[in-house]
Formats: structure tokens, sequence, C-alpha cells
């Protein structure tokens, strides 16, 4: 308790200070934020690259991202036919019609949009099960952003689309009554008040509106699993004016990140030097280095890296640990100076660990003991990664 109440102090030194020292700030952050005072958010604001380090910028970097995530949702999540920002309504006309098959046409463009945010909303309506949080509905209402009037709602996007859907399949069928098939769309909604919305319908808009933005990688399944600690950490944040903008502030952080790490995601890249295959070669690598043993026992049973350190390493091991131990150890990924290399060494780590019961094990054993990495102290698997970062 007195290691703890002493790290909070040397946080809130530093935040006193009118420009934070950010080497000062990654030393910090790298050995764990305090739960407390809102430090976890505003750190992880600075080490992705969202705040300045220089305090007095902060108001004005806050008000134009935050402005501009308004304006995102504004043009982007819109009906054909709908009013635009500027107040008059989208045209529809001959050229351009639910039926019409251009494929530049408004139209085509919403129902291909269709097909990703199924998939987002599939993929988010679980994210984080063993935690009630994002099932639950938000501070504030939806919609309630001053200028937010005319959007339509995510929720009865999926909702409409889900029936469409379902009366394709009656019709087929030969099926009269659908009310079944709209309870279905609907009943996962009916524990919400009218006006509000679930902490994972916010995920979804921003991985929506992420995946309009970047057409060329759009949303790739995984991505909710990188966005849920971000915006499970900005929208817990004690100070509430922190938390009535979590959702801006987690698209930009978000963004940043996925910056990052794209490549991870990019399938056409995974044998680049800055690919997914070149960072499991990293591991494999320094897995022999440490211990050759451990490495000959997986190589010679041939569990290939794929199998395992694949989702360990895109998802940045948001799939392995409890949550708070996942942003334990984004504390230190994101303290990081060689961005991400550190990762590496927590993989590492975490097969070490398993050497004794990995040297007995057989093929099937191996793989689901990695494939499911048991529960352990987080911070003995990043006291031995420290050891191995050289």
């Amino acid at each position: 308790m007195a290691n703890y109440k002493a790290r909070l102090q040397l946080f809130t030194e530093l935040f006193n200070k009118e420009k934070i020292p950010l080497t000062e700030l990654k030393t910090l952050c790298f050995n764990g934020i305090p739960d407390d005072l809102g430090y976890r958010a505003l750190s992880w604001k600075i080490l992705l690259n969202y705040l300045p380090t220089q305090k007095s910028e902060w108001t004005a970097v806050l008000l134009k991202q935050r402005n501009s995530y308004e304006n995102f949702i504004e043009e982007m999540i819109v009906t054909p036919g709908q009013m635009s920002k500027s107040g008059s309504r989208i045209d529809v006309t001959l050229e351009d019609h639910p039926l019409n098959p251009n494929p530049d046409g408004k139209w085509m463009a919403y129902f291909k949009d269709n097909e990703v945010l199924l998939q987002i909303n599939k993929d988010v309506r679980r994210l984080c099960p063993d935690i009630s949080f994002f099932q639950q509905p938000t501070d504030y209402p939806c919609k309630a952003t001053v200028g937010r009037k005319e959007v339509e709602s995510l929720r009865d996007r999926v909702e409409q689309t889900v029936l469409r859907s379902a009366n394709v399949t009656r019709n087929r069928l030969g099926i009269t009554n659908i009310s079944l098939f709209k309870k279905r769309a609907q009943e996962e909604y009916q524990h919400l008040l009218p006006g509000q919305e679930a902490h994972w319908e916010v995920v979804e808009r921003i991985l929506f509106i992420y995946a309009k933005l970047n057409p060329g990688q759009s949303y790739v399944q995984g991505m909710n699993e990188i966005i849920g600690p971000i915006y499970y950490t900005f929208a817990s944040d004690p100070d509430p004016e922190w938390r009535k903008y979590a959702e801006a502030d987690t698209f930009h952080c978000f963004t940043n990140l996925m910056s990052e790490i794209r490549d991870f995601f990019i399938k056409t890249l995974d044998h680049s030097a800055s690919g997914i295959g070149a960072m499991m070669k990293k591991l494999m690598d320094k897995l022999k280095k440490q211990d050759h043993d451990v490495w000959k026992r997986i190589n010679d049973q041939d569990i290939k890296p794929q199998y395992y350190s694949f989702r360990w390493i895109t998802l940045m091991l948001s799939q392995e640990f409890p949550l708070p131990d996942v942003i334990r150890v984004w504390d230190s990924l994101f303290s990081d100076e060689r961005r991400f290399q550190f990762l590496i060494c927590v993989c590492c780590a975490m097969i070490l660990w398993l050497k004794e019961k990995i040297m007995q094990g057989d093929f099937a054993n191996n793989m689901k003991l990695l494939q499911n990495f048991p529960n352990v102290d987080i911070n003995l698997v990043l006291n031995k990664a420290v050891e191995l970062q050289c």
C-alpha cells in the first residue's frame, strides 16, 4: 500500500507540471499506472500521441479532435434520402435508388456498408464477456451530443438489415408470420430504456466510422478486441467531463494505435518486414536464444507459432488474460521506446513460464496449453519479460 501511494504521488507530481516530461512518463507507466485519479486514461492519451505533452495545448487539441469525430458521424452514418449535415435532403433520383445496380451509387455503398456493420455488430456484442460493463447503458443518452440530430441509429440499421434478410428467408420458406424474426432482431435491446445505448453500441459506432474512413483496410475481425480495453479505460475515467468524450477520444487513440499495428491485420503483408510473420519469427528466434530445449520441443512437435502466437501478437494479448491484466500489460506496451518489441518479450516469457509442462506434454496437451494460457500473476510474467529485454 505504501508503495502504491508513493507511485500515485509520483504521477501526481508529474501531471502537475505544465509540460509533461515524456521520457519520465514512459518510465513510470512501464512499471504500471495507478488505477486512481484517471492517470491511466491521461497517460494512454499521451502515449498514443493523442494529447501533446504541453498541457496548455490540450483544450485546443481536444476541441478540434472531438469536433472532427462528430463531423465524421454526421457525414458517414446516414441513409440515402436522409438529411445531410447542411440541412438539405440527399437526392434520391432514378439514377440512384435502392435497386440501382451502379456500384458507385449511394445505395450500393449503403448496402455494402451494412455487410461490414453486421460483422462489427456480431463481434462487439460478445466483447469482454467476463464483465458486464459493455452490456450496461452509458452515462449519456444516445445522440445526446449537440448537432447529432439527423444521424441514423446503427441499432435501427442492424435491425432493418436483419429483418430484410428474414423477409428473404420467409419468402423462400413460405412463412407468413414475420413476428418471430422481428422479436429476435429486437430482443437484445429490450433491457435498455428508450434513448439509451449500451457501451458495446458506442464501440460499434467507432469501428464503423473507422471502417468507412479506411476503405482499403475496412474492419477486420479482432479490431474489436483492440479497441475494447481503450474504450473501457476512457469510459471508466473518474472525471465525468473526460467520460463524456470517451467515444471521440477512443476513436482517435484507436486510429493512432492501428496506424502502428495495421500491418498485422493485412494478410498481403504477413511476410513483410512489418507483418505478423516477421513478428512470429522474432518470437521464435528469441525463444531459441533464451531456451533451446523448449524451442526444440515445440519445433519437434511441429507446433507452429501461427497456431497460438498469431493471436497473441495480433491482438496484443487482449484475449489471453482478464481485462485488468490486459490493461496492466498495455501500460508497458504503450510505454515501450521500441514500440511493441516488448510484446515479443512478454510472449517469450509466457512460453518459458510453461516450460516444465511443455517439456512433459505431448502435442495435444501442449497445443491446448499454448492456446489457453493458464491464470498467472501477470506481474511475474512481466518481470520475466523485462529480464529478456536486451
